[in-house]
């Protein structure tokens, strides 16, 4: 073990053991005095206008840093993430509950994938009227919501892309992930401040609540908010006032077509709707196989691991995963989201291999399971007529969220059509899911598909400031 890396392990007890001690004072009635952290823990304050206030201070201080300084402050991120995934996972999964702790390490070793500050960039032109110099400015401090999913993973994606762009943050983390939120953020300004010498370039308030959550969407010194999550936390940020980032909910269906290599297929979708037990915004949810190949695409989704459900043991999970409003319309239940595929199972009255990835079987187009975004390991198959009729049925599926689809098809003039025809953010053709969003691409776990930005890079975070410098004569306009 290298010595950064018992140091961070030591700060990882540290805080845990803070937290700890807090909510046991607070559940035995304990007083917790408010200015007892006026000067914030590492970037960890009591309330909103500290963290916003303390954040501040620090934006002055990172605007004024040269590209090779915050440069080695997205190093230090990507550096934590690496020397400190297993651990960082096991605690994101023991507080949240949620996915798989391989996978969400992986998430985190992957951080190297994120643009920092390389990808920064000054445009410039010229004539013999003069010169004109577009910079790319920071805003200043930016509110960033994070979701349950993906809490750490998502901080440290943001974080790189903002301080590269001369920007500091506030987060306000989901109440399933706070103490997770925080052991990470004083994990990467601890080492900022200590080889850099700024403190609180990432600041929170200690608790998650909808009313700290507004604090920080209403705040003046707040410039713009990034919010990734649901539909009712984008709606929260739209209200703000305020320009909004919106990484939005998706429903990725999935197209496999008569040219298709089914057992590549069949891995590669196996791949992508299990990872992370399918919490991933892009994740595999729900497939249209051509009627044509729908039975051998089924046996080789069975050759590939996957465990089929019948149809009594689908309605059995179904009646289990959702709950129905008074018109019927279907709502997830958070005891499913992100648990292993023998949870589902026994769910729906079967027992399934020790080791089984994911379950799937054959509904219809309007099953709940295909409908909504579902976020657990059971992966719908719709047989259709036509690769056209598995296009049109896929448009409806994703309802417009314009995030990710995806098609196995060796046939390019089926590809060009799904794809104009989804208008996606993110398309994929014969792989994984995941392939839109590493090699030979970059990373970012903030994917803002509502508001139209797509894949955020630090330039996203950027405002333009054009210069121009008059050298001759000028065009009348």
């Amino acid at each position: 073990m290298t010595a950064n890396q018992e140091l961070i392990q030591a700060i990882a007890r540290e805080v845990m053991a803070r937290l700890q001690q807090r909510n046991e004072l607070q559940r035995n009635g304990s007083p917790v005095a408010a200015s007892s952290n006026a000067a914030g823990e590492d970037g960890v304050f009591e309330t909103v206008p500290q963290a916003v206030a303390a954040a501040v201070i620090a934006q002055q201080r990172v605007a004024a840093m040269s590209l090779e300084e915050r440069a080695k402050m997205n190093a230090i991120i990507r550096r934590i993430c690496a020397d400190n995934a297993d651990e960082l996972a096991r605690i994101e999964l023991a507080e949240t509950k949620i996915g798989r702790a391989d996978h969400k390490a992986a998430k985190l070793r992957n951080i190297r994938l994120v643009l920092g500050a390389e990808s920064m960039r000054t445009d410039a032109s010229s004539d013999s009227a003069g010169l004109c110099i577009v910079e790319y400015a920071p805003w200043g401090v930016i509110g960033m919501v994070l979701p349950a999913t993906h809490s750490v993973p998502t901080m440290a994606s943001n974080a790189i892309n903002i301080l590269a762009a001369g920007n500091t943050a506030v987060f306000s983390p989901h109440p399933a992930g706070v103490k997770v939120a925080a052991l990470g953020l004083q994990m990467f300004n601890r080492e900022i401040q200590r080889e850099l010498g700024v403190a609180n370039v990432l600041t929170m308030a200690r608790e998650a609540t909808i009313q700290n959550a507004e604090q920080l969407f209403l705040h003046p010194d707040i410039a713009l908010i990034c919010a990734t999550g649901g539909p009712a936390v984008v709606k929260a940020a739209m209200n703000s006032g305020k320009r909004v980032i919106a990484a939005g909910p998706g429903n990725p269906p999935v197209v496999v077509d008569e040219t298709a290599d089914l057992d590549a297929a069949a891995r590669a979708i196996i791949q992508g709707a299990s990872f992370d037990n399918n919490l991933l915004c892009i994740g595999e949810k729900e497939v249209f196989a051509v009627a044509l190949i729908a039975d051998a695409f089924i046996d080789a989704m069975r050759r590939a691991g996957a465990v089929q459900l019948d149809a009594r043991a689908i309605d059995a999970l179904t009646k289990a995963a959702f709950s129905f409003d008074n018109d019927g319309k279907p709502h997830v239940k958070r005891d499913f989201i992100g648990k292993d595929a023998a949870v589902l199972a026994e769910a729906a009255g079967v027992r399934v291999p020790s080791g089984t990835d994911l379950l799937f079987g054959e509904t219809s187009e309007d099953h709940p399971f295909v409908q909504e975004e579902q976020m657990m390991p059971f992966l719908p198959i719709v047989r259709v007529r036509d690769v056209d009729t598995a296009i049109r049925a896929s448009v409806r599926a994703e309802h417009g969220y314009r995030h990710t689809a995806v098609i196995h098809s060796r046939n390019v003039e089926n590809v060009t059509k799904m794809a104009r025809a989804m208008n996606c953010t993110l398309f994929v053709q014969n792989a994984p899911c995941f392939a839109s969003l590493n090699v030979p691409s970059y990373l970012s776990h903030s994917i803002a598909t509502p508001t139209g930005e797509g894949v955020t890079t630090p330039m996203t975070f950027t405002r333009q400031r054009r210069i121009v410098i008059g050298g001759g004569a000028l065009r009348i306009l």
